[in-house]
């Protein structure tokens, strides 16, 4: 009885297809397609900067170093098929973006690390400044941080006598359309950090940042509890997807 090892391997090879040699090096020659249109791409964007781009391809410029040997140009346009805009790909949850082809653990979570750094920027704009001065760069922030959230959090930003940012902290997290919110700990923790004035930022994950009954009713049981002890409530903002509401801007508080 021959040699069973020997006789798959002569098998193998017996049946593997011979490649003429110049066709073989023309194949080894080739550079995939996607590589020139990165560099031009990259080139684009180095001479007429970001605003020439649209955002399908600077999410291609960005998944360039995710994916190092992929075309990513199908992975960028069905990430915004998706979710719809960059903020919105950038915002979702890592569950989530692993549901398009091509994003894998490994490139959903780096997603979320640019997110983050772009979160941290947004913070730097506002923090240690005079926020009512720098109310678009304080609404820009809080959309980074809030608007794609897939629950509702309720975040407290504590100023000092010159309404500098002292801080900024998620008070609660609920579901997708409650947040319970308690007026004495909203107050007593403005005390601790010295805080003599907050806004009170909440999302709505729906989408729709009009103000709810119960949102009002809140908002007016905290100015109340700060009135006692010398903390004012300068607005409560609402973020969804698509913008947001003021409730000082509409005159209900």
């Amino acid at each position: 009885m021959g040699n069973t090892n020997d006789d798959d391997e002569r098998s193998f090879f017996s049946e593997a297809p011979m490649r003429p040699a110049a066709k073989a090096k023309a194949t080894l020659d080739e550079k995939p397609h996607y590589l020139g249109h990165r560099d031009r791409l990259r080139e684009r964007f180095a001479l007429a900067g970001p605003d020439a781009l649209p955002d399908y391809e600077l999410l291609e410029l960005l998944l360039f170093r995710l994916i190092p040997r992929a075309d990513t140009k199908p992975a960028a346009k069905a990430l915004l098929a998706r979710f719809g805009t960059l903020a919105e790909v950038l915002g979702a949850p890592v569950g989530l973006l692993q549901e398009i082809k091509g994003i894998g653990p490994a490139v959903a979570l780096d997603l979320k690390i640019v997110a983050a750094t772009a979160q941290r920027m947004a913070r730097g704009e506002v923090q240690g400044r005079e926020v009512l001065s720098s109310w678009t760069q304080l609404l820009a922030y809080c959309r980074s941080v809030m608007a794609f959230e897939a629950r509702e959090q309720f975040r407290i930003l504590f100023l000092d006598k010159k309404n500098a940012l002292i801080a900024d902290e998620v008070q609660q997290t609920g579901t997708v359309d409650h947040t319970p919110v308690y007026p004495r700990e909203v107050v007593r923790r403005a005390l601790e950090l010295s805080a003599t004035a907050i806004i009170l930022v909440h999302n709505h994950p729906s989408g729709d940042p009009t103000p709810s009954r119960a949102d009002i009713e809140m908002t007016k049981e905290i100015i109340e509890a700060g009135k006692r002890l010398g903390i004012g409530v300068h607005d409560h903002v609402i973020i969804g997807r698509k913008g947001y509401s003021s409730m000082k801007g509409l005159l209900l508080i």
